[in-house]
């Protein structure tokens, strides 16, 4: 939070919808958007996306400046910000948006989607409006759901191809709840940590491995990082939501509101699609600098282990919901 109000305040003349002449259809407005990845992940290219979409449909009457890797703060302190208006647009994984709207928890839990289509078509349908509708009560407005791609497990000892393989491992896990259950049920001795601080215990062996999407190991070039194994578990579907801020939303003249809004539900499949491409690139990398990767895996062997986690879920009804719906 420190971070968004300094940043706030660095930007405060211009960050509040700017006018550069006394006539309202000349009146220029910026939106500052923030994400938490780096500058050439799919967040940031389809925000710059975004960008030139309406800047061109507007006359440039609508700015959109982007700020990757966490420069108005990490995902938590983003959702923080579109609430009091101190951030624009966000682009935010779903995890951090459960301590706000807790249904959303129901998204991160492991093995819950059958593949992409089936995750795609719930978050597009009647769930994902409803889960949009909770946005809306604390003041963001849901643009459109993209993603971080499926989280896969890599190691630095044997391959993993059951449930059965994992047993004894220690993997980095986020630091979520759901997550430490589900591979506690697997066998697995998890170690939540940051980010940074897993990059180290990977190098030194602390831990055996850790579990991310396929942009997010080839962007750490884990190979280096002891990561001899990789197998696509697709254990969770890591969605993500473009959103608005309602302050940002209400400042904005209806006309321009429009555009915003149409150019934002259409971005997170421009997003979705980046991903699928870039991730098929990744792969093949990841392979040719000496990973192993386990391609076919039994997703239905490895949600029954975790049942007991699946029975937990504060949210049986919307659990069922999504199951049935696949």
């Amino acid at each position: 939070m420190k971070k968004i109000l300094y940043i706030a305040g660095l930007i405060l003349g211009s960050m509040l919808l700017t006018a550069c002449s006394t006539s309202d259809e000349k009146e220029q407005y910026v939106l500052y958007a923030g994400h938490s990845l780096a500058a050439d992940h799919p967040f940031e290219l389809a925000m710059q996306e975004l960008k030139e979409r309406v800047e061109e449909r507007t006359d440039g009457r609508v700015i959109i400046e982007t700020f990757p890797l966490s420069q108005l703060g990490a995902e938590r302190e983003l959702i923080e910000g579109a609430m009091l208006g101190s951030v624009d647009l966000v682009v935010s994984t779903s995890g951090p948006i459960m301590n706000f709207v807790k249904d959303f928890a129901v998204l991160d839990l492991p093995f819950l989607f059958n593949d992409r289509d089936a995750a795609v078509n719930i978050l597009e349908g009647d769930i994902g409006e409803d889960l949009f509708a909770q946005l809306r009560e604390i003041g963001i407005v849901g643009l459109s759901w993209g993603e971080n791609g499926f989280r896969h497990v890599t190691n630095s000892i044997k391959p993993v191809a059951t449930p059965e393989d994992l047993e004894g491992l220690s993997l980095r896990v986020q630091e979520n709840k759901v997550f430490i259950s589900a591979f506690n049920e697997l066998g697995v001795t998890p170690s939540p940590m940051a980010w940074t601080e897993a990059l180290t215990a990977l190098q030194s062996g602390v831990v055996d491995g850790q579990e991310n999407p396929i942009l997010v190991i080839d962007s750490y070039k884990l190979y280096d990082a002891n990561q001899k194994y990789m197998t696509l578990t697709s254990h969770a579907y890591s969605s993500a939501v473009f959103m608005m801020s309602e302050h940002a939303y209400n400042r904005l003249p209806e006309n321009l509101r429009d555009i915003v809004m149409e150019e934002g539900e259409k971005i997170g499949a421009y997003e979705r699609q980046l991903v699928v491409d870039m991730e098929e690139k990744a792969l093949q990398r990841l392979k040719e600098n000496g990973m192993e990767v386990v391609e076919e895996v039994d997703t239905g062997a490895f949600r029954d282990k975790i049942m007991k986690v699946y029975d937990s879920s504060e949210n049986q009804q919307l659990l069922q919901r999504i199951l049935s719906e696949q």
